[in-house]
């Protein structure tokens, strides 16, 4: 901001300014591009691995379906630990892209969804996970797609 006084000079009338800023006003930053699905992906991984996620399965998507680029799958020891898991990713994706994921399940904590558009992301408790096998649907017979 720029601070402007004017002062009216009795003898001439005429007018003068004084700039009363220290430093220049900061500039606006440009508003950030969306985020790749990269980078989402890379800060769900990183958000999984600090919370202690276990058995973390990635699965490419990118050719076999419209509805994401990338499927992780993990589990967590308790449904406060799946609970716990999903409400980090979730304020991390908030704080760090500014992106409000969706997601179901979080209040029971047997299975959570979070849905990021390009990512999609799985967390279970450990007997839910054995029960549902979800990996199966999309890992080849060779286990190529996952890692």
């Amino acid at each position: 901001m720029l601070y402007l006084t004017f002062l009216i000079l009795p003898e001439d009338s005429s007018l003068s300014y004084t700039d009363t800023t220290s430093v220049a006003a900061p500039t606006e930053t440009a508003p950030a591009s969306e985020p790749t699905s990269d980078a989402i992906f890379a800060l769900v991984l990183a958000s999984l691995e600090d919370d202690k996620a276990e058995d973390i399965v990635t699965i490419d998507l990118r050719g076999k379906t419209a509805i994401a680029d990338h499927m992780v799958i993990c589990s967590g020891r308790s449904t406060r630990q799946v609970s716990a898991i999903a409400q980090k990713l979730l304020d991390r994706l908030k704080e760090t892209f500014r992106l409000t994921a969706r997601c179901e399940g979080k209040d029971v904590g047997d299975w959570v969804l979070i849905d990021t558009g390009d990512v999609v992301v799985h967390v279970f408790r450990p007997e839910v996970r054995d029960f549902y096998q979800l990996e199966k649907m999309w890992i080849g017979a060779d286990g190529s797609s996952a890692s």
